[in-house]
């Protein structure tokens, strides 16, 4: 069996599965570097990123692609199931991090961290900043899947209030009250807190607009660590200018690296990281448990692959 992969993998990461299946034979590089060998190849591994529908036409023996990555949007969707190719990615790797990296930025916001650091460096001593705490207030996650659960988890051990939205409106642990993606406007206006952690689809592209930061409470502030094109960023400057929500903590940009003529970069209520939020240490040993996983049922016939993903819907 061939496999080629154009993600990064440390060898420490692929000895394993070769010492367990002999006959396997794992390919690396760019897709450019890789792209002659790809009519040969039945297991492809990748970020996502990196191909085209021109590229899946060439992967005439292609069975399986590995994304080990949870975002989809950039997947040629229309060739892989011409060919139908089974499309399995890392979702559930990101949960750790993501929720760590959402609750730091609500921290940070509670306890003025940011404005405590600047009197720091001008060594001032000033105790009439005001803090608050997180005991009693409302969370709204957008996305409730494994990263949203988590982010849900933390919250109750913050004695926060939880709210959910999702395409369905099934429950999820954790979240108190669930609503559906089309009753988004009515729960806005609850939340102290809202937090983006959904897919890129059709239906949840330019999903906060400014209908929806007209409906935030003054008091609210909003983090994305989902998807860039999810917000449009016009609508946001103009809510953060205007004081329609006290501030905003951004991970990802509908364009990236984020240009530097950005008036984003200007907004000194604004938080800007840049796109590692699902940053890990442990992210490709995690994402290999699930190819191994995985290959393990390709290979023998038997069982149920992880994170199938439902190629209508997108993830």
């Amino acid at each position: 069996m061939n496999i080629i992969t154009t993600a990064k993998i440390n060898p420490r990461h692929l000895k394993p599965i070769l010492n367990e299946y002999p006959d396997l034979t794992i390919e690396s590089g760019t897709i450019e570097e890789v792209r002659p060998k790809l009519p040969l190849a039945e297991v492809l591994i990748t970020y996502g990123e990196d191909l085209t529908a021109e590229i899946i036409r060439e992967c005439v023996n292609l069975k399986w692609l590995m994304v080990v990555s949870s975002g989809l949007d950039k997947l040629p969707f229309k060739q892989l199931l011409k060919q139908k190719i089974i499309v399995t990615n890392a979702k559930g790797i990101h949960k750790n991090p993501m929720a760590e990296h959402a609750f730091a930025l609500i921290l940070q916001d509670v306890r003025n961290l940011v404005p405590l650091l600047d009197l720091q460096r001008q060594k001032v001593w000033d105790r009439t900043i005001r803090v608050g705490e997180l005991t009693g207030k409302n969370i709204l996650i957008v996305g409730t899947g494994a990263i949203g659960e988590e982010v849900a988890r933390k919250a109750k051990a913050f004695d926060m209030n939880t709210y959910g939205v999702n395409r369905s409106g099934h429950k999820v642990n954790y979240i108190d009250k669930i609503f559906k993606s089309n009753q988004l406007l009515e729960v806005l206006p609850l939340a102290d807190y809202v937090v983006v952690i959904t897919p890129l689809t059709p239906e949840t592209q330019d999903m906060f607009g400014e209908k929806e930061f007209q409906a935030m409470s003054e008091k609210c502030y909003f983090i994305n660590i989902g998807r860039g094109k999810v917000v449009q960023e016009d609508a946001l400057i103009k809510a953060l200018e205007n004081g329609l929500i006290r501030g905003a903590a951004i991970d990802t940009f509908r364009e990236e690296p984020l240009p530097v003529d950005s008036p984003l970069w200007n907004l000194p209520n604004l938080i800007i990281t840049p796109h590692l939020a699902g940053r890990t240490p442990l992210y490709m040993e995690r994402a290999m448990e699930i190819f191994r996983y995985n290959l393990a049922v390709y290979y023998k016939g038997q069982g149920q692959m992880k994170n199938l993903v439902d190629m209508q819907k997108g993830y």
